[in-house]
């Protein structure tokens, strides 16, 4: 489809998502469909191993649902509207390719919602704020927020933060394990991008990182045995792979494995 709420590019392994709507990259229906699409072309795009979601400009990744556009809705278009959210965000969480939000400006109620979605979750340090502060408008996080956040930082924490509606700082955030790591301001998606190249073949094998993800991803949610039987049929994916062989040949020959994402 054609973009114009988001830009979608795929370049050397990496495929960007830019969430693009001026001034604080609010997302609205429109947009979701968008960022639903990109997903989908980098979920089938064979040369794409990795995916970042980013914010267009300086100040913001994104500031959440467009208020706007939901206070002229009727009830049912907001129901159908945060289920196709979740919908997408449950594509991108269970697309086997790892997952980078990369928060380059204030990252705020849905806004945060979709870079919980990520895998992985990397800050410009001193460029925004954090958080759920949607009890401030007398609702709560409703795209997979409260479920979420839960299960990354913890129940008690999770509802202090959403019931408080507070938002606080990327350093903060890192020191709670909301946030994996706050680079540099300057030259920040150059940085992400350079950690994004990290798990790119030939260094990396790709496919066994995207199995990780699927196993840990789908896993958290069954009980130990299925979680264990999951891990077995991925395991037994990976071990039937030209990588698996690669890295086998390689641990024995004693040298650096070169691996094809195959």
């Amino acid at each position: 489809m054609a973009y114009s709420k988001i830009t979608y590019a795929a370049r050397d392994g990496v495929a960007t998502i830019e969430l693009n709507d001026p001034p604080a990259n609010t997302y609205s229906y429109e947009m979701m469909r968008e960022i639903d699409a990109a997903v989908l072309d980098a979920r089938m795009d064979r040369t794409v191993s990795v995916i970042v979601l980013r914010g267009a400009g300086d100040k913001f990744f994104c500031a959440g649902a467009n208020i706007g556009m939901l206070k002229e809705a009727d009830p049912e278009f907001k129901y159908y509207f945060c289920l196709h959210a979740n919908e997408t965000l449950n594509r991108l969480e269970q697309t086997p390719k790892l997952v980078l939000a990369a928060l380059n400006g204030h990252t705020v109620g849905g806004g945060l919602e979709i870079a919980l979605a990520a895998d992985i979750r990397l800050a410009r340090r001193d460029a925004g704020k954090i958080g759920l502060p949607e009890v401030a408008l007398g609702v709560l996080p409703g795209t997979g927020g409260t479920q979420r956040l839960s299960r990354l930082i913890g129940k008690s924490r999770a509802i202090e933060l959403m019931a408080t509606g507070r938002t606080f700082s990327f350093e903060e955030a890192e020191e709670i394990g909301l946030v994996n790591q706050v680079l540099d301001r300057d030259g920040f998606f150059a940085q992400v991008t350079e950690y994004a190249r990290q798990f790119l073949p030939p260094q990396k094998a790709a496919r066994a990182v995207g199995r990780i993800k699927r196993a840990v991803s789908s896993g958290v949610e069954m009980s130990f045995g299925e979680g264990l039987a999951l891990e077995r049929e991925l395991q037994q994916q990976l071990f039937q792979s030209e990588d698996a062989h690669e890295g086998l040949r390689a641990y024995v020959e004693k040298r650096a494995a070169h691996f094809k994402a195959k």
